[in-house]
């Protein structure tokens, strides 16, 4: 679509030599059809200059759009036109009278026909024009724009996972020392993925879902048995569909930091993942405190669920569909997500 939009412009901003091509392709029309027919040269000679002041239509019609119309001078465009319009014609009648012997009447009606055709066509053609490349630079603009929103949600992003994992890291670090090398190459993973894949506006749903499973590794090595932990990914044709990097991992880390928070013995979550034509299902499913602690509306829960949500808008418009809702002290997030 952008190479599309390219090429548009460039034909549509290129003024010589796009002007040059016109004129020869205009003149050759006009000349060759005499030509053909073996017309006496004074008549071939007559019908390039016709096609020389239908040039000359084009080209008047053309400015008066661009001096007038376009920058909104109707008043001078009123008065403007009509004088064009009267001086054109009564050229054309002069020089039709000299290349036919029709009667007045039959000349006069011809000569009207071509001048009013071709200066509006002059006109039309500008507006045209002008329509088109206001277009293409409003679909580019816009595009910048969403690069521009896009690269400052993912900057925000990376940091943030990063930030979360070390302030689990030095918790650790002073209770249970012991599991820090585990989760140092656990880290590393995440962080290689973060860092690299995270730049990339889309990557495989394969090295996505991974990212997930390993998040979900190095919790458990630094939860342990407190964690009660059940997960249905049906990784069947993955491979072949894309989606935007940590898109996924935000629910699934938001369900570990608010679980965290509950007062049971355990930390329960679920994550179900199931994809079918290119629609993917994706649910998950965590403790919450009913109480004065619970959890904040969703939309209003760190930077890493702000983030996803415009991300969703910009990327996937009109294309997902997000549920939540608490039940019996769990709380469901349900995303449906077409890829395509």
């Amino acid at each position: 679509m952008q190479k599309l939009q390219k090429i548009i412009r460039q034909l549509f901003e290129s003024k010589i030599e796009i002007h040059v091509l016109f004129i020869i392709f205009f003149l050759v029309s006009f000349f060759l059809p005499p030509l053909i027919n073996n017309l006496p040269v004074d008549k071939i000679i007559h019908v390039v200059a016709y096609a020389l002041f239908l040039l000359v239509c084009i080209y008047i019609g053309r400015w008066c759009s661009r001096r007038w119309l376009l920058q909104n001078k109707f008043s001078r465009l009123l008065f403007f036109m009509p004088v064009s319009l009267a001086v054109l014609s009564f050229t054309g009648i002069i020089g039709l009278k000299i290349l036919t012997s029709n009667n007045v009447l039959s000349m006069t009606i011809t000569a009207l026909f071509f001048v009013f055709l071709f200066f509006f066509l002059g006109f039309f053609l500008s507006v045209t024009r002008n329509t088109v490349l206001r277009q293409i630079n409003e679909a580019e603009n816009l595009q910048q724009q969403k690069e521009m929103e896009l690269e400052l949600l993912r900057s925000q992003l990376s940091p943030h996972f990063l930030f979360n994992t070390l302030n689990n890291l030095y918790g650790l670090s002073i209770t249970q020392h012991q599991k820090i090398p585990g989760l140092l190459l656990k880290l590393s993973d995440l962080l290689r993925y973060s860092v690299y894949e995270s730049k990339e506006s889309f990557v495989s749903l394969k090295n996505e879902v991974a990212y997930i499973e390993t998040y979900i590794e190095l919790e458990k090595i630094r939860i342990g048995e407190k964690l009660s932990y059940e997960a249905n990914i049906y990784k069947e044709n993955i491979e072949s569909n894309q989606i935007a990097p940590l898109l996924l991992m935000v629910f699934v880390e938001n369900a570990f930091k608010h679980s965290k928070n509950t007062y049971g013995q355990t930390i329960d979550i679920r994550i179900d993942l199931s994809l079918m034509n290119d629609t993917l299902y994706f649910t998950v499913r965590n403790q919450y405190i009913d109480g004065a602690n619970k959890i904040k509306d969703f939309k209003k829960t760190g930077i890493g669920i702000s983030t996803t949500l415009k991300r969703l808008e910009l990327l996937y418009p009109q294309k997902y569909v997000l549920d939540t809702k608490k039940v019996n002290g769990y709380y469901e997030v349900k995303l449906q997500l077409n890829l395509k």
